[in-house]
């Protein structure tokens, strides 16, 4: 599997986004600390953080017996660059402006 599908295919996951939005807040958190934010086992906790590692979303550092889990955003980035910079387009914000005013809402 290549690198970008192994991103996607950890991001694809609602619990494992959720692991990620809380390492945006506070990087560097133990499996316990982890644990406190999400409704799952510990066990559950270490198959997404696996997952998350292999994709190269999350790194790992020992400290003593505690590891602490990181975020590494590089490979969004990547994603971005390839997938979505390209379609950032003056014309696009145009369109999309547009369909706000007309529908009178933002489109989350």
């Amino acid at each position: 599997m290549t690198d970008t599908n192994r991103v996607f295919k950890a991001l694809a996951d609602r619990s494992r986004r959720k692991l990620l939005d809380v390492l945006y807040e506070s990087s560097g958190q133990t499996l316990g600390e982890l644990c406190e934010h999400l409704d799952m086992s510990r066990q559950a906790v270490t198959q997404h953080l696996t997952v998350l590692e292999r994709a190269g979303l999350v790194v790992t550092r020992r400290r003593g017996r505690e590891k602490l889990h990181y975020l590494n955003a590089v490979p969004i980035f990547e994603i971005y660059a390839r997938w979505v910079r390209k379609f950032e387009d003056s014309r696009l914000k145009a369109l999309r402006d547009l369909k706000i005013r007309l529908e009178g809402k933002d489109d989350e």
